[in-house]
């Protein structure tokens, strides 16, 4: 009976072991598809029909399009020198009032701040003598005029007098102007140890740089006033674009840390030498229409629109970047069940109506076929194939 049960587990046991064998046995089908696959590489990915379909790949070619041409650079915004403006005092004193602050808008004339200067009290005596001496010498002048005239005193009395008023009105017309230049008025009988200092132009206030009780002198800033008005885009173009800028076009430009509006602006001038340390030209242009919300010194990128061209282009959407690079998706190698594709690097060039200038870093074949749409997922299906390797 044992011998008979031991017989018996031993070929349970041995149809087992076949039917193991059999079942880890590989299809014949099956080794015919690894044939078919395509070998993949860290620039290529293969993706099967099935993928293709799901994920709304679509494949074209490379076109020839007529693009608006531009050039992009890099600049900042400025102000012209005659539309800013250092607000200092004539003389020397110390700061009585200030009336402004940093961001106010001041119109031209407007008081700034008041100078108190015990020692321009002598100047308004002086002018004050000065106007007496002026009426006794015109008096004088006149009287000897008389006297000649009926033959009672020499010419030359005449002539003495004549030089002296001379001199005085000299005298009386410089303190006049040394008073206006102050802002105290001549000849009003009243003297002031104060004076105003009034706005040089209009503008808003950039910044204010004396406080009360400060001594101040004509070389002491008061404060500053920048008049955005005639604001100036100066932008920094390189030797190989240079020809092709000239006087009159149009710029647009953004923020470049803030770039959801558009300005817009016109060159008038191009530079005759390269800007220091750079091998780049500057060009400036003035900036149109609304300037609001933009300030001397902000930086801009902006676009040159220079013309129309014929260029090989692709749909945006078939660019895809990863780091500072960008690419695209050309189909190596097409199968029955899998589609191979490779990537390759591209310069960008002018972007217009949906599609973007490219310059591939190495020649392609006429008529190569290439991604053209959902091309961000093919970047992705060989991004995680590269992390399961």
């Amino acid at each position: 009976m044992k011998k008979h049960f031991k017989h018996y587990t031993y070929t349970l046991l041995a149809v087992f072991t076949v039917a193991l064998v059999a079942c880890n046995q590989p299809e014949k089908p099956r080794e015919e598809a690894k044939e078919e696959q395509i070998p993949e590489t860290p620039n290529r990915v293969s993706l099967t029909a099935n993928q293709l379909q799901t994920a709304g790949i679509v494949i074209g070619t490379i076109e020839m399009k007529n693009l608006a041409t531009a050039i992009k650079a890099n600049g900042l915004l400025s102000v012209p020198n005659q539309n800013k403006a250092l607000v200092t005092s004539i003389t020397t004193g110390t700061i009585q009032t200030l009336n402004v602050q940093p961001g106010n808008y001041v119109k031209k004339g407007q008081l700034i701040a008041t100078i108190l200067n015990p020692e321009i009290a002598q100047l308004q005596q002086q002018a004050q003598t000065t106007i007496a001496q002026l009426t006794l010498a015109e008096q004088e002048y006149e009287r000897q005029k008389e006297l000649v005239a009926g033959n009672a005193a020499p010419l030359k009395n005449l002539q003495r007098a004549e030089a002296e008023l001379k001199a005085i009105k000299a005298t009386a017309q410089s303190q006049r102007l040394q008073l206006a230049a102050l802002g105290i008025r001549y000849g009003t009988g009243t003297i002031v140890t104060s004076i105003p200092v009034l706005a040089p132009i209009s503008g808003t206030v950039s910044e204010v740089t004396a406080q009360i009780g400060s001594n101040v002198d004509a070389s002491t800033p008061i404060a500053q006033i920048v008049n955005n008005s005639q604001l100036h885009l100066d932008l920094f173009v390189f030797e190989k674009d240079l020809p092709k800028v000239e006087a009159g076009q149009r710029i647009h430009f953004t923020l470049t840390n803030s770039a959801g509006k558009e300005y817009d602006a016109q060159i008038y001038s191009i530079g005759t030498a390269f800007a220091s340390q750079s091998k780049t030209i500057p060009v400036h242009a003035v900036v149109m229409g609304n300037k609001t919300g933009l300030i001397e010194g902000m930086n801009v990128t902006a676009i040159i629109s220079i013309g129309n061209a014929v260029l090989p282009a692709v749909p945006t959407e078939a660019i895809v970047s990863t780091g500072v690079k960008d690419y695209i998706f050309v189909v190596n190698k097409q199968g029955e069940k899998e589609t191979l594709f490779e990537r390759i690097p591209i310069a960008k060039g002018v972007t217009d109506i949906g599609f973007t200038e490219i310059t591939p870093v190495r020649s392609l074949k006429p008529g190569s076929r290439i991604v053209i749409k959902k091309t961000f997922f093919v970047l992705a299906k060989m991004v995680n194939t590269g992390e399961d390797e």
